[in-house]
C-alpha cells in the first residue's frame, strides 16, 4: 500500500487477497478523510501485524469529525453527528465525496472505531448495532484517531459488504440499517415525534432502511407513529423494516401500522 510516497506493503505481504483489499481500501480512504477533511496540519499513521491480526491507525490533528459535522450540518451536538455518520450518505463535501466512505469502510473490517473530542463510535462484527461509548479523549484534546482491526484468517471479502448495501439492479448504495439505540441520549426514552424526527434525517436517501431496535426496551407512541404512519404514508417508495424488537416495542409499532 502506497499513499503520499509512503510505503507499507509489507504489513500485507504474503497474506490472502481478501485482506490485502480490504487494508488498502480503509488505509486509503481514512487518510483521503484527513487530506480532504480534517483542517489539521499533521497525520499521524500506524501498522501493526501479529500472528492473528492485522491493525491500521490514522490520526490527525485537525477539528474533529464529529465537532466539523456538527457545526456544518447545524446538529444539535456531537452524538447527532456521530448517529448520522452511522446511517452512511453523509459528507460535509458533497461536491467531491459521496458519504459511503467511513460506512464501508468501519463494516469491511472485524473492528473499526473513531474517537474525537469526547465522542468515540465503534462498530465491531461480533454484534448487530453500532455502539456509541465514552470517549478515552476529552472534548478539549484536537483531532481524531480512527482504529481498524481484521483478523488474519477472516474470510470477510469487500464486494460482498458492497453488495449487501446495495439494490443490486442498480449498483446503488441504497440500503442502510438505523440502530436505534444510538437515538437515546444517556437515560432518554424515545417516545416524542421530534425524537422520531431526528431518527428519520436523511432516510430520503435510500430505498431500504432496517430500523434495528436491539437494546430499546420500549418507545412511545407518538414516536412509532411518525416513523411507521406518517412518514411511510409521505414516502411509499421507501422501504422501512423494523427488527430485533421486544414485545413493548413491538405493540407499539404495530398499532402504528394498523
Amino acid at each position: 500500500m502506497v499513499f503520499g510516497g509512503m510505503n507499507i506493503q509489507f504489513v500485507v505481504e504474503g497474506l490472502p487477497e481478501n485482506i490485502v483489499d480490504i487494508c488498502h481500501y480503509g488505509f486509503t480512504e481514512m487518510v483521503n478523510n484527513v487530506i480532504d477533511h480534517s483542517c489539521g496540519k499533521h497525520v499521524f499513521i500506524s501498522a501493526l501485524r501479529d500472528k492473528e491480526k492485522i491493525m491500521i491507525s490514522v490520526i490527525d490533528d485537525g477539528e474533529g469529525i464529529f465537532r466539523k459535522i456538527r457545526r456544518l450540518c447545524n446538529l444539535d451536538d456531537e452524538r447527532q453527528a456521530l448517529f448520522e455518520l452511522s446511517k452512511g450518505k453523509l459528507t460535509t463535501a458533497p461536491d467531491n465525496h459521496t458519504g459511503e466512505g467511513i460506512f464501508f469502510t468501519s463494516r469491511a473490517f472485524d473492528e473499526f472505531e473513531i474517537d474525537s473530542k469526547g465522542v468515540r463510535f465503534c462498530h465491531d462484527d461480533q454484534f448487530e448495532f453500532d455502539v456509541n461509548l465514552e470517549s478515552e479523549f476529552s472534548e478539549n484534546e484536537s483531532g481524531t484517531a480512527v482504529y481498524m482491526l481484521i483478523k488474519r484468517d477472516s474470510t470477510r471479502d469487500i464486494q460482498t459488504g458492497f453488495d449487501d448495501y446495495a439494490v443490486l439492479a442498480e449498483f446503488q448504495f441504497n440500503n442502510t440499517v438505523i440502530p436505534v439505540r444510538l437515538a437515546q441520549y444517556e437515560n432518554e426514552k424515545l417516545v416524542s415525534r421530534s425524537q422520531a424526527k431526528r431518527l428519520l434525517a436523511r432516510i430520503e436517501r435510500f430505498k431500504h432502511v432496517i430500523f434495528n431496535f436491539d437494546g430499546v426496551s420500549a418507545i412511545g407512541q407518538a414516536f412509532a407513529e411518525e416513523i411507521f404512519r406518517v412518514y411511510a404514508q409521505h414516502h411509499p417508495d421507501i422501504v422501512l423494516l423494523p427488527v430485533k424488537m421486544e414485545p413493548n416495542v413491538e405493540k407499539m409499532v404495530k398499532r402504528a401500522l394498523y
